[in-house]
């Protein structure tokens, strides 16, 4: 018996979470049985264009995923939802997004993949905001009242029309994790950073795929076996794009970072671009990371919304902390000079080996800092720093030692995470020098 059948029967009651895909055409009035105790409704993937009026019926619903239906409004009822604070309604046809549609106790809002223009001046109002995510719009400009979002930290506005990045952007105290390639703006310095990399294709026919090793929103992941020029056999990786706009942004625009990201000990080796796949499916044929390697922490979750999730047993020693951070500020540091902005610096992003050694991956949110703009380019990377202060933080958060030893050994760490969260950008420290400062750390601490 599926969801709804259960729903009809009254099995599901007390439910805090209701999950119904089974392409619905109308909202089941059955769910207002769950009244006192819905906490997350889930309608994804259905053929839904309206919510009823009495929504807010649903007194305790704190999160609501409407992605991949018929939508082509931000249905206003939602707005009245008193606990409401997640909202998802990605890959719908949205144009229109009234202020009334949006909740009040507002921190996560998802419209990717739409087709909205503007946005109401009231999304600068609902000041709780952490988490917005705009990719894949018609948007040419963003509200200035959006400056009043202090609480802000992950903006996603790629694949959208804006012509420059509004000034008070730089500004956003928290502001950590910003991604905004393919848009009209930066479509030069990206085209730049393509042109002059120089790296082989590799063709189809020499590449055998094996096992799939993951998947991401950008693109898959497989285990392959390449037949080089030389006869010998190199076991490899193969990222195949999948086309589509993701919540980040462009898959063009994450390949393009990649290429131009360089040869670096804490970056996976891209060995070359995909030629000739019968499909004309860009792809990357990376260097294989040993198994050893593994995802440092996993990603955030509806409660802790833009922090991610470490296992209970996460520890290790400040050396190895220490050793993990410099690694990862030294790749950051390469990228900027190179003029990436990586835009998701987070734990989840990062693979180790319970030792230290680590690599920084997943460029799907890269963007190219602008060139010209001095001034500008800093600031926006001065929003990777702070990212990295909260890596440092959860870091810290985790070390293992005896208290004496273990203060010793992390106070320069705790000072170099306390500049990289000030909530000044401009006093926050550049990646050169948080590497420089992390590399003689390392050398300070015994484990």
């Amino acid at each position: 018996m599926n969801a709804l059948s259960r729903l009809r029967a009254g099995e599901l009651a007390g439910a805090r979470r209701l999950d119904l895909s089974c392409g619905l055409e109308e909202f089941p009035r059955e769910i207002f049985d769950l009244a006192d105790s819905l906490e997350v409704l889930d309608l994804s993937g259905n053929a839904l264009s309206t919510l009823p009026d009495d929504l807010h019926r649903l007194h305790r619903l704190r999160i609501l995923f409407c992605s991949a239906n018929r939508f082509t409004v931000l249905p206003e009822a939602i707005g009245r939802c008193p606990q409401l604070d997640m909202v998802a309604f990605k890959a719908n046809r949205i144009r229109t997004v009234a202020e009334a549609a949006l909740p009040q106790r507002l921190r996560w809002l998802i419209l990717t993949d739409n087709e909205i223009e503007s946005l109401p001046a009231a999304l600068g109002r609902r000041t709780r905001l952490q988490k917005l995510m705009l990719a894949g719009n018609r948007l040419t400009a963003l509200p200035a009242e959006l400056a009043n979002c202090r609480a802000l930290e992950l903006l996603r506005i790629s694949a959208n029309r804006l012509e420059a990045l509004p000034d008070w952007l730089h500004a956003l105290p928290r502001l950590s994790w910003l991604a905004f390639a393919g848009n009209p703006f930066d479509e030069a310095p990206e085209a730049e950073a393509l042109s002059s990399t120089a790296l082989p294709a590799i063709d189809w026919s020499r590449l055998v795929l094996k096992r799939k090793l993951g998947e991401g929103a950008s693109g898959v992941i497989h285990e392959a076996e390449w037949r080089r020029d030389d006869g010998e056999t190199q076991t490899v990786a193969v990222k195949l794009f999948k086309g589509a706009v993701t919540s980040d942004g462009w898959p063009h625009s994450e390949m393009t970072a990649c290429l131009a990201a360089g040869a670096h000990p804490n970056l996976i080796t891209v060995l070359g671009t995909v030629r000739g796949h019968p499909e004309r499916t860009d792809g990357l044929v990376l260097e294989r990371v040993d198994s050893r390697f593994v995802n440092l922490a996993g990603p955030p979750s509806f409660e802790s919304c833009t922090r991610d999730v470490y296992a209970e047993d996460a520890r290790w020693s400040a050396r190895t902390a220490a050793r993990l951070a410099f690694g990862i500020a030294s790749a950051a540091a390469q990228l900027h000079a190179r003029g990436i902005l990586h835009g998701d610096l987070y734990a989840h992003n990062i693979l180790w080996d319970r030792q230290g050694a680590a690599f920084l991956g997943d460029f799907g949110a890269a963007s190219f800092l602008p060139r010209a703009a001095g001034t500008q380019a800093r600031t926006l990377a001065a929003t990777e720093a702070r990212a990295f202060g909260c890596l440092l933080e959860e870091l810290l958060a985790r070390i293992d030692a005896p208290a004496r030893t273990g203060l010793d050994a992390c106070a320069p760490l705790s000072r170099l995470m306390t500049r990289c969260l000030d909530e000044d950008p401009a006093a926050r420290p550049a990646f050169d020098e948080i590497a420089s400062i992390l590399a003689r750390t390392v050398d300070t601490i015994d484990d």
